[in-house]
């Protein structure tokens, strides 16, 4: 059994442009920090690295100012299809949900799936499943979801994706938001474990399929784990999260992995983020977006990225 060690935990509520002014930053804040803070308790009191990715996860997903779950986006015709996905790095084993509706929180199905001789399923699948399991029938939609998508019907959906952020003032829908959770977490018996969760592009054709519930956007091992946010078909075009962990299983630091996948992704004009830990404690993001909506527990004190900007690709702690 391995030796106790000091857990860590970065949490994500998606990338994109800007937050509407300090108001909106601190709000984000204050959301993300209380996460984190509940989630890294957990961890303190001897939680795995899936149970509290898991957590961290549904609190994420039941906060309607996020695009998962509660607050999710609707599709071009008018429904909310969400993804999401879990994998435990101590076991190698990914397990996910495809366009799943009607339910409050998908990353749950995920975790059943995990142990699952079927680990992926799509929206018959994860909706017969709901079904199995008695999960009661949830309307994830919120108000303000439902005014943006009148407003981009409005508009004949000239607009790629929703907001990543649901706020109050309806202000224009940029091609530079997008919307996903994740939670990346280093457990106090030295285990990785990662989940991502997404309401999708917002908009979309529908039947598109999201990065969230692939290894391209969620992926661990016992040597790193990685969460992706931003333009799904970007990250799947990296094939980000799996990437960057590979890198890090092959020898490579943390931060240097980060550093060379992200340079390859800006180089390719690609619009994403990421978040990450390895096995030694160490945290990093990254983006080639203006901001992403990040926190963390370094073992010490709770740390963000939302008033991170310039022109660096990554950070650490």
């Amino acid at each position: 059994m391995k030796l106790q060690v000091q857990p860590k935990l970065i949490i994500h509520g998606g990338a994109g442009s800007s937050l509407h002014g300090k108001g909106g930053v601190e709000v984000v804040r204050r959301s993300l920090h209380t996460i984190v803070e509940e989630v890294y308790s957990l961890l303190l009191c001897g939680a795995t690295a899936s149970e509290a990715a898991v957590q961290g996860c549904l609190m994420l997903e039941d906060d309607p100012r996020f695009n998962s779950g509660t607050g999710s986006v609707l599709q071009s015709d008018g429904q909310i299809r969400m993804s999401a996905s879990l994998m435990d790095g101590a076991l190698g084993r990914f397990s996910g949900v495809i366009n799943v509706s009607r339910v409050k929180n998908p990353i749950e199905l995920a975790q059943f799936l995990q142990n699952s001789p079927d680990r992926v399923l799509s929206d018959l699948g994860s909706a017969e499943l709901a079904r199995e399991l008695q999960i009661p029938i949830y309307n994830a939609l919120t108000e303000l979801r439902l005014q943006e998508w009148i407003q981009e019907r409005q508009d004949n959906f000239k607009s790629t994706m929703a907001n990543v952020v649901a706020e109050p003032e309806l202000v224009e829908t940029s091609n530079a938001r997008r919307g996903t959770i994740g939670v990346v977490v280093l457990d106090t018996y030295g285990n990785l474990a990662a989940g991502t969760s997404t309401g999708g592009k917002g908009f979309e054709r529908i039947g598109r399929v999201s990065d969230s519930a692939m290894p391209a956007g969620n992926y661990a091992t016992s040597n790193a784990a990685v969460s992706c946010t931003g333009i799904g078909e970007d990250i799947i075009d990296e094939c980000l999260a799996a990437r960057i962990v590979v890198r890090v299983t092959d020898g490579m630091p943390l931060k240097d992995a980060m550093q060379r996948s992200f340079a390859e992704a800006h180089q390719n004009k690609r619009d994403l983020g990421a978040i990450a830990l390895d096995t030694n404690g160490a945290i990093a993001w990254g983006k080639t977006s203006e901001i992403l909506l990040a926190a963390y527990h370094n073992g010490e004190k709770i740390g963000d990225t939302l008033e991170w900007s310039g022109n660096e690709l990554i950070g650490y702690s």
